[in-house]
C-alpha cells in the first residue's frame, strides 16, 4: 500500500534535528529548507484551554527538489528531557530557535503563511504586525503582536530547553522500496547517536479512500476495537506512549447497524466523539473536508531500524487489506492476549482466514 511513516527519535544531548536533516541532505545531494511545524498542548494559563504553536521544522529535498523527509518536534517526547527542563527559564533558545504561540488556530495559520521561519525572534512577527497596522512589542526574550484593540494575536518565546532534541521523521508517501527509503533516513540517525525515546511510537499513514465504504469502515473499527489487546501484544506497542486511546464505544456500536450507503455512516460517525489521539486515527476518513486524506495507525513501537519498522508495518498492512474484504471481521478467539506469539498467530489467522 502507499504508505507514509512518522518515526519518533531523540537527538543526543548537544545535537538537534537540524543536524540530522543536514546529514540526510548531504547524502542525497539535496538541501534543507527551514519551515514551521504546527502543534498544540494544554495551557497552564487560566481561561485558555489549549495553546497552539509553531516550532522549527526542517524539510529535506533531493537534488531535483523532491521531498525526502520532514523533521519536526513532537511534544509528547518529554521524559528524556528532564535535565534540560531544569535549566534556568528565559535563556535564549538553542541556536536562537523559538516558538510562535497563539490561542486561536486561525490566527496561527495566518502567522504561518505570513512569517518567514528563518527570521530571528525579534522580527519574525513583523509581517503579521503590518497586516494589523500595528507594531511589534519586542521584549528582552520575547516578541508580541497585539491588534489595535489590545487583543494578542501571537507571541514569540525562546524554544524551551531540550525541545531541539525530539525529532519526528515524516516521510512522503512511499509506493515501493519502503525499507530502503527508511534506512536512507535512519542509518544516518543511528550514526549520529539518535535513539528511541521513552514515549516513542511509529505512525503509519495509508490512503483513506479504500476505507470509505460501510463494510471496510466497519471492519476497520472491529479490528482496532475488538482486537486492541491482541494488537498491542503482537506489535509490542509501547505502554509509555501517550495520546493513544480506544475508539469510542458509540462508534463500535454504530458500525454494527445496517448502513447501505457510506455518506450516512460517515456523517453519523463524526458525532461519536472521535479524536485523532486514538490507536487508529480515522478523523480524516470521516471528515467533510479532510486536510490529510489518510488512515493513521499509531500503535507501532518506536524503532531506529528500517527492518523493524517495515516488519511491524507489514503486519498492519495485511490486516488493513483484510478490512477491505466484504466479509465481516471476526472477533478474537479468546486466547491470552499477553502472549505476543499467540497474539501474532491469532492475527495471522484473521489475515489468512
Amino acid at each position: 500500500m502507499r504508505t507514509g511513516f512518522e518515526v519518533e527519535l531523540l537527538a543526543p544531548a548537544g545535537s538537534d534535528r537540524q543536524v540530522l536533516a543536514e546529514e540526510i541532505a548531504a547524502r542525497v545531494g539535496g538541501k534543507v529548507r527551514r519551515s514551521f511545524h504546527a502543534d498544540s498542548e494544554p495551557s497552564t494559563v487560566p481561561g485558555v484551554g489549549v495553546f497552539r504553536h509553531l516550532s522549527p521544522a526542517f524539510d529535506v529535498v533531493d537534488g531535483q527538489g523532491r521531498p525526502v523527509a520532514r523533521l519536526v518536534d513532537d511534544i509528547t517526547i518529554a521524559a528524556d528531557l528532564a535535565a534540560e527542563h531544569a535549566a534556568v527559564p528565559g535563556r535564549p533558545g538553542h541556536r536562537g530557535w523559538y516558538r510562535v504561540l497563539s490561542d486561536d488556530a486561525r490566527l496561527l495559520r495566518l502567522v504561518e503563511r505570513q512569517a518567514d521561519p528563518g527570521s530571528p525572534l525579534a522580527s519574525v512577527l513583523d509581517p503579521v504586525a503590518a497586516l494589523f497596522g500595528v507594531g511589534v512589542d519586542v521584549l528582552p526574550a520575547a516578541a508580541r503582536v497585539d491588534d489595535a484593540a489590545g487583543a494578542t494575536v501571537a507571541v514569540v518565546l525562546p524554544l524551551p530547553p531540550g525541545r531541539e532534541r525530539p525529532c519526528e521523521i515524516v516521510t512522503p508517501p512511499l509506493v515501493a522500496g519502503h525499507r530502503d527509503a527508511l534506512e536512507q533516513l535512519l542509518a544516518p540517525a543511528r550514526e549520529l547517536g539518535f535513539t528511541v525515546p521513552r514515549e516513542a511510537a511509529v505512525h503509519v499513514h495509508v490512503d483513506a479512500g479504500p476505507f470509505r465504504s460501510p463494510h471496510a469502515f466497519a471492519n476497520l473499527v472491529r479490528l482496532f476495537a475488538g482486537w486492541r489487546d491482541v494488537l498491542w501484544s503482537a506489535l509490542g506497542t509501547n505502554p509509555a506512549c501517550v495520546r493513544l486511546a480506544p475508539l469510542p464505544a458509540a462508534l463500535v456500536d454504530l458500525v454494527e447497524q445496517p448502513w447501505p450507503e457510506w455518506a450516512p455512516l460517515r456523517d453519523a460517525a463524526r458525532s461519536t466523539g472521535l479524536t485523532k489521539y486514538a490507536d487508529v486515527n480515522v478523523t480524516q476518513l470521516v471528515a467533510a473536508r479532510p486536510w490529510r486524506d489518510t488512515v493513521e495507525v499509531r500503535i507501532l513501537p518506536g524503532a531506529v531500524d528500517g527492518d523493524a519498522v517495515v516488519a511491524s508495518a507489514a503486519l498492519v498492512e495485511a490486516l488493513l487489506l483484510r478490512c477491505l474484504d466484504p466479509r465481516p471481521l471476526p472477533g478474537p478467539t479468546g486466547g491470552a492476549p499477553d502472549d505476543p506469539r499467540a497474539a501474532l498467530a491469532d492475527l495471522l489467522g484473521v489475515v489468512h482466514g
